[in-house]
Order: structure tokens, then C-alpha cells, then sequence
């Protein structure tokens, strides 16, 4: 997939990011939110996530949402900004509060996580289609969007809906699933959230994500067969990786299975129609600090190769690079690793990326030289 959209004209920025945003507090020291003392402000949201972590690896980036007139929206519009991202389309809302949440140091999967969110009546749970500058909003060669937002409200599902539906120059959609149950209200979210990705171009969920959203097992290409619409589809299978599949040129669309007929008479019974993936990377080896963030990184650098038209493995790869920066770091956010490094890593063969083991401060550090990024 080439990312063509409306290039550079001005106003348009490689990357829309819409969604919220949430001030973090992030505990300092492990056990439980009742026994930690003390706590470390932070920035979190899965778009805006994806916006820094574009903006830091040298694209230009915008965040539209909504915050309160408050201290806590300050802070997020600040340091945000603070990363390049545009924030000149974020709206200020005097009647309601920004987001903020609490989280323990542990892994969100391990059964000592916790977090609490108050952001139940936020500022950006009032973000509509009439609330927001759909110019703005359009105006990039890529909007990322995510699940989340559609379960913020009814104004927020319809301002998705009205975002992903069908219209000429609209820029390449790019969707996270990010399925969250604990934030519908109702059954019908899993639905809500196949609707929206079948509408996007490029696609992120994981495994397991599929698995208790929409109840399939037969792994990617159970996905894949759910969710034959989007160009890319990127399935990630945590430590053991991810694929992606590309959806062939128009008049092709048995996607890696057998081709019908010159009369256009479908495959003879029995041929082979599973889809298969196009591209696959195996994940690194890391040295895990914390692991909140990782799929906004893992999309981020996806994204950042999309634009730059890499191969979709190198794409993936990239994805696995972005995210052990976030992995190997505190916090939801990490700087990503510069492009030189990126590109080297990215480059090794299977053999020697296999062997990659990354730690903490590798990003720091030159490939040939660092201890943390190593190929044994």
C-alpha cells in the first residue's frame, strides 16, 4: 500500500490522530493503588500516543479532541505540543472535566494490574460530528482512529461512523480495535467495532483481542475471513509476533487463495481458499519494564513505514521496534529509536533478528556498539 491522500499541501500533515487523552498517574513504587503513596504525572491516550510517537520519529502530526478548562487539560495540550504534534485543533469544554487515571506498576495482563478510570462524563466524551473541525480532522494523509472513542458515547460512535463511512478523497483510515470491554454499556460494542474496521483501510488487532471481541479461533486467518475489507489487516500475536495481509489489486480479491476462473467462474471444489499472510516478523526478545503503550508504539512505527512505503514486512518490523522502545521504558510513551538505528535493525536477516535482545536505553545507543542491542 502507497499513501498517496493529498501529499503536503499545506494545512495537511502526514498523520491525524482523534481520540482522548487522559492525564496518567503513574504509582512510584510497585503493590497495590491502596498502598502506593505517591504518584507520577504522566500523559496517556491511545491516539494521541501514536501522534507523539510519530511526531518524535520526524512526521508531522495533529491531535484533535477535547479537554476541560482546566489544569489537568493544560498539562496535556502542553506537553503533547510539546512532542510537535499539532494541538491547534484540540477544543476546550468549560463544563467538563479531562480524563485522568491511576494505574499500578504491574503488567495490565498479570492479575495484580489495576487501574481506575475517572473519566466517565469527560470533556472528550463530548466530541460529535458537529463538535469537531471535520476539515481539520480529514486534512492528512492518514487518520488513526481507535476503538475507544466509539465507546465513549453515542455522539462519539456517530462522530466515528460519520469519520470511516465511504466518501471521495477521504484520507487512508487507520483503526486499532482496542477492544475495552469494561467501557461499552451495552452488548452490541463487539459489532460496533467490526463495523468500523471493515470501513478502514489498514487495520490493528490482536489475536486474542479477535478472540474476545468476536469469538474466533482459528487465529489470523479466522481475522482475515472476518474482516476480508480492509487493504492491510495486521494481526498481532504478542510474543510470538504478527502478520499482515494485503488485500490483492482489484479483480484479485481471493486474497492469497486460489484465483477464479478467466470467465470469472469461482475456484473448482477443493481448491485451497484459506488466506494467508503476505508478511510476517517474529518478535523481539526484550527486557520488559512496562508494557502500557506498546500496541500505540507497534502502530506507530507500522505507520511511520507505511508513509515512507516500506515493504510490509519491514513495516511489521518496524511495528516490533517501536514497541520494544515503549516496552524497555516507564510511562505510555518512549522516544522512538532514530531512524538509522531503526533501519539497520530492520534490515537484519531472519537469523540475526532473531538473535536481536533489546534493553533498557537501547534507543540511546548505536546498533554496532550497544550492549542492549546485541545480535550474539
Amino acid at each position: 500500500m502507497t499513501v498517496t491522500g493529498t501529499g503536503n499541501a499545506p494545512d495537511v500533515v502526514d498523520v491525524v490522530a482523534l481520540g482522548e487523552s487522559m492525564v496518567t498517574f503513574l504509582p512510584s513504587r510497585p503493590g497495590r493503588l491502596a498502598d502506593v503513596p505517591a504518584f507520577h504525572r504522566s500523559i496517556g491516550g491511545a491516539e494521541s500516543n501514536v501522534a507523539c510517537a510519530l511526531a518524535a520519529a520526524g512526521h508531522t502530526t495533529r491531535w484533535v479532541s477535547r479537554v476541560g478548562a482546566d489544569g489537568f487539560g493544560d498539562h496535556l495540550v502542553e506537553a503533547i505540543g510539546a512532542y510537535g504534534v499539532d494541538v491547534s485543533y484540540v477544543r476546550r469544554d468549560p463544563a467538563r472535566p479531562t480524563g485522568v487515571y491511576f494505574r499500578t506498576a504491574g503488567d495490565r495482563a498479570g492479575d495484580t494490574h489495576e487501574v481506575a478510570y475517572y473519566r466517565a462524563g469527560s470533556a472528550a466524551s463530548a466530541m460529535s460530528p458537529a463538535g469537531v473541525d471535520l476539515d481539520a480532522v480529514r486534512a492528512g494523509r492518514v487518520l488513526h482512529l481507535s476503538g475507544i472513542t466509539a465507546a465513549l458515547s453515542p455522539d462519539c460512535l456517530a462522530l466515528m461512523r460519520e469519520l470511516t463511512a465511504p466518501r471521495p478523497g477521504r484520507p487512508l483510515i487507520s483503526f486499532d480495535v482496542n477492544h475495552r470491554p469494561g467501557l461499552w454499556g451495552e452488548a452490541y460494542g463487539p459489532e460496533v467495532l467490526l463495523d468500523l474496521a471493515r470501513r478502514a483501510d489498514i487495520v490493528f488487532v490482536g489475536e486474542d483481542e479477535a478472540e474476545e471481541a468476536w469469538g474466533l479461533t482459528g487465529g489470523p486467518t479466522a481475522v482475515r475471513r472476518a474482516l476480508p475489507e480492509p487493504e492491510v489487516l495486521v494481526v498481532k500475536q504478542g510474543g510470538s509476533g504478527a502478520v499482515a495481509f494485503l488485500r490483492p489489486p482489484a479483480g484479485d480479491r481471493a486474497v492469497g487463495a486460489a484465483r477464479a476462473g478467466a470467465d470469472g467462474t469461482p475456484p473448482s471444489p477443493g481448491c485451497d481458499t484459506t488466506p494467508r499472510p503476505t508478511a510476517t516478523a517474529p518478535a523481539l526478545k526484550v527486557d520488559v519494564v512496562a508494557t502500557t503503550g506498546a500496541g500505540d508504539a507497534f502502530a506507530a512505527g507500522f505507520l511511520s513505514a507505511t508513509l515512507r512505503d516500506l515493504p510490509l514486512t519491514a513495516r511489521l518490523r518496524h511495528g516490533h521496534l517501536a514497541a520494544a522502545a515503549t516496552l524497555t521504558a516507564p510511562g505510555d510513551l518512549a522516544a522512538p529509536p532514530p531512524r538509522p538505528l531503526a533501519d539497520r535493525l530492520a534490515a537484519l536477516d531472519d537469523p540475526a533478528w532473531g538473535r536481536l535482545r533489546l534493553g533498557p536505553g537501547w534507543t540511546d545507543a548505536d546498533a554496532e556498539a550497544a550492549e542492549e542491542a546485541r545480535t550474539p
